[in-house]
């Protein structure tokens, strides 16, 4: 028979999962966004890359900011333009949703925001250096917008989840179940 974990033990064993998820989500996005071409067509690109695809990717990048997004809104007509600005704010949804389970100290905005940031221009710069992508501003501001949607979400299933705590502390004073468990 299974020894019945005590509510610490639970809470570590749900924390364990939650960070493989997140590890599992992060190792996601990096395919998606950094090696979503065939495996030998990365091998292409890597054999035949120089000094001069940085120069090229300056030159492709975009640093202006709403210029992409505006240029999806535009063509929004065209299912390509459609996936690509939903896409680059859903994809980052989860970050901004399970970072603070994951890190307590994320579990503030800013701090969960920073993080966003860094590890989001962090594939940018990756992308403008490999040749691996392009850079674009645009994508930074769409994916932490995602991390953004996703830490409001935290908040709400964080609020419904005290409330019903505090609901099921005041149901075990009334009942007296509380301290009868604690005993057992």
């Amino acid at each position: 028979m299974k020894k019945k974990l005590t509510a610490e033990e639970e809470k570590q064993r749900n924390i364990r999962w939650i960070r493989a998820l997140f590890l599992v989500y992060l190792l996601i996005v990096i395919k998606l966004i950094i090696f979503k071409y065939p495996m030998d067509q990365l091998r292409a690109i890597a054999a035949t890359w120089r000094k001069d695809v940085i120069l090229e990717g300056l030159d492709t990048a975009n640093f202006t900011p709403f210029k992409t997004i505006r240029m999806y809104i535009d063509y929004a007509y065209m299912l390509n333009s459609f996936e690509n600005l939903v896409g680059n704010i859903l994809v980052f949804v989860p970050f901004g949703f399970l970072l603070p389970y994951v890190w307590k100290k994320a579990g503030s905005f800013w701090v969960m925001l920073l993080n966003a940031v860094i590890f989001v221009l962090g594939i940018e710069v990756f992308q403008l250096f490999s040749a691996f992508g392009a850079f674009d501003v645009d994508d930074i501001i769409l994916n932490c917008l995602g991390a953004v949607w996703g830490y409001l979400f935290y908040l709400i299933v964080e609020a419904i989840r005290r409330k019903r705590n505090r609901k099921q502390k005041q149901k075990d004073k009334q009942t007296g179940t509380g301290q009868r468990n604690k005993i057992l």
